[in-house]
């Protein structure tokens, strides 16, 4: 099979490309600095129309390609051999990303129009949102790894400003520090991996590094750096992707207004991880044992998080656990070199993931900024549109057919079934765990008599359109989304067909896993069970929490030694605190007690003494009388005479 680098004959100018994350980045810059003088209005508008911008030319772009190319903007850095251009690539993943990224960011920026219209610094947060867009844009397009990881660190930075941005609540401050410093964990190996890159391959550009590897031109090195260059990658998209045991940051990301749990966990910070595989797929093809690593994380994460999400009463944790759960799917997929599936799910997830926060963030609007399930209960009376949309969104996670959930889940466990009939099983069973819990939430929510109090009844209504327009659009796109990949047995797999270029060299190092594919009757059953499984965990949901009307107990309230468990997320938080947390702060403490306050500070104030007593003293030199200073000109001639007498 003929290999082919992208071109660099870029069909439109240089300028448009920089366009695409250049608006972005103005409204960052206007929205930053005139923040105190645009009405929230002004800002909402000026934030989306550059996102939309940016979607549009995304669109040019999307529709009119024909081969991919890279585009040359500027030399960057040029060290003796080391030479890293910064240009962006266009190509088929690149391409889907920029719709996905601008997109969904566009609705929800039309949304936070509406959500965050009271807030007093609205300037501000739509500032931080299209530097987060900016900085999403930037990774996607970038053509080498260093230029992704320019966008990777971005992302972090927008996340801690976000997660925290209503800064005045301590808890809000510190969970913007926690996702900080384990997204930093995990940076580390990203970094070190791309490191080991350049020693080996001699570039950090893709399509060289990629072309290098699929010709096994390693340099010094065997083919087994692959593994530990992949499972360097992995570290950092375990991280940026919440995967066992970087996971934690993501649940607490919920302190940020609705909108950033929206943009975090749908379209753009999660998926960077799993885009980084995706794009790094030829190193990965030849680390099977990294594959196997990818995989078996994938799956556990995807168990873990979906159990924790059964006991869960913040109805933003539930979808925050939810999160978590999709995203070990897409690295399950990963895993047994479903790389176009993985995709797909990305795509499919955006759209009813985005579409359930915000349907969240319409259900806390109306409640007066109320969170908790249990003081919820009625409110399809009270907000149709948004229970519509929300229900929509539920079926697809589910994976009911015919919504977009159910196409790319399914032929995700289909690539497992060819490779491990346990790990299948395992994910068909979290795949009834994510129904039962997400209509868990529809239920306690949306059915039954309401919980709240008078007056969070008397203010119930739906939310205005700039709300519940990017619902509606968000919900046709979770409901016929699906079928850009419907199976071979419904018809064309447009995406999978658009994406296959991406694989050409994964496909030439391992035809065999590509050839994997379940046979009709297999399909077809894998499909009933996946379905199945869905419908039971509803059937079970509505029995237990409209027909018995069964309500979560108080906090405080005792629990089976299991339930309880669950409910306090399996003390993960707790151990990582008695493990990382307390050592490292007693040591912080003991550093600052025995070596700043014993050690460096006498030390530092000595000298300071020192040439301040130096100092007083040497001011009695200067009286200002012409014959001392005469003298003491002569004394030290004498003395400079004198200590040299021998050398002359």
């Amino acid at each position: 099979m003929e290999i082919v680098l992208p071109g660099t004959n870029a069909p439109y100018p240089t300028f448009l490309y920089v366009l695409i994350p250049l608006l972005p980045f103005v409204g960052f810059l206007l929205n930053g600095l005139l923040n105190k003088r645009l009405s929230a209005t002004a800002a909402g508008l000026l934030g989306s129309a550059t996102v939309l911008g940016s979607f549009v030319i995304s669109l040019v772009l999307f529709f009119n390609f024909k081969y991919q190319y890279t585009v040359e903007l500027f030399d960057w850095i040029t060290v003796g051999s080391l030479q890293i251009p910064f240009s962006y690539q266009i190509d088929q993943l690149s391409l889907v990303m920029l719709l996905l990224v601008t997109g969904v960011g566009f609705l929800i920026h039309v949304y936070s129009i509406g959500y965050m219209a009271h807030d007093e610094n609205v300037g501000k947060f739509f500032s931080f949102l299209n530097l987060f867009i900016f900085s999403m844009l930037v990774l996607v397009l970038g053509s080498n790894f260093v230029i992704l990881f320019i966008g990777w660190e971005g992302v972090g930075l927008c996340s801690y400003l976000l997660i925290g941005f209503w800064n005045t609540n301590t808890d809000y401050n510190n969970a913007a520090k926690k996702a900080f410093i384990i997204n930093r964990i995990g940076d580390l190996g990203f970094l070190l991996g791309i490191f080991l890159i350049y020693l080996t391959f001699n570039s950090v550009q893709y399509g060289e590094v990629f072309q290098k590897a699929s010709l096994s031109q390693f340099g010094p090195y065997t083919a087994g750096i692959c593994t530990a260059i992949t499972l360097l990658l992995f570290v950092g998209a375990m991280g940026k992707s919440a995967q066992l045991p970087l996971y934690t940051w993501l649940p607490d990301a919920m302190a940020g207004p609705t909108p950033v749990s929206a943009l975090i966990h749908a379209a753009t910070m999660v998926t960077a991880g799993v885009y980084m595989v995706l794009r790094a797929n030829v190193l990965f093809t030849l680390a099977p044992q990294t594959l196997e690593v990818v995989g078996i994380i994938g799956l556990a994460t995807a168990l873990f998080a979906a159990t924790i999400g059964l006991a869960q009463n913040d109805i933003k944790k539930v979808l925050a656990y939810s999160t978590v759960s999709q995203l070990g799917y897409m690295f399950l997929a990963l895993g047994v070199m479903g790389y176009s599936s993985s995709l797909f799910h990305v795509l499919t997830h955006a759209f009813f993931k985005a579409l359930m926060f915000l349907g969240g963030g319409s259900v806390i609007h109306a409640m007066s900024n109320e969170q908790d399930l249990r003081r919820m209960g009625g409110l399809r009376k009270y907000l149709p549109v948004t229970f519509f949309t929300f229900l929509i969104g539920c079926l697809a996670i589910s994976g009911i057919p015919p919504f977009a959930g159910f196409f790319s889940k399914d032929e995700i466990l289909s690539h497992v079934y060819e490779h491990s009939k346990l790990m299948w099983a395992v994910g068909l069973f979290t795949s009834f765990l994510t129904a039962f819990y997400m209509f868990r939430l529809l239920f306690l929510a949306f059915f039954g008599e309401f919980r709240g109090t008078e007056e969070q009844k008397h203010h119930l209504h739906e939310s205005p359109a700039s709300m519940t327009l990017p619902l509606i659009v968000l919900a046709i796109l979770a409901a016929v989304g699906g079928f850009m990949g419907a199976p071979m047995l419904l018809g064309k797999h447009y995406l999978a067909d658009y994406l296959a270029p991406l694989f050409t060299y994964s496909r030439r190092l391992n035809p065999a896993a590509f050839a994997l594919e379940p046979d009709h009757g297999t399909e077809l059953m894998l499909i009933g069970l996946s379905v199945a499984a869905g419908v039971l965990g509803i059937v079970l949901a509505y029995v237990q929490y409209v027909v018995r009307a069964q309500r979560p107990v108080a906090d405080d309230a005792p629990r089976p030694a299991p339930e309880n468990l669950v409910y306090h997320k399996y003390y993960i938080d707790e151990l990582y605190d008695a493990l990382f947390v307390r050592p490292t702060m007693a040591l912080s403490r003991g550093l600052y007690k025995f070596v700043e306050n014993s050690v460096l500070n006498p030390l530092t104030n000595g000298f300071g003494r020192a040439v301040q007593g130096g100092g007083f003293l040497l001011r009695y030199v200067q009286t200002g009388a012409v014959e001392t200073y005469l003298i003491l000109m002569v004394v030290g001639i004498v003395l400079i005479l004198g200590l040299n007498y021998g050398r002359l």
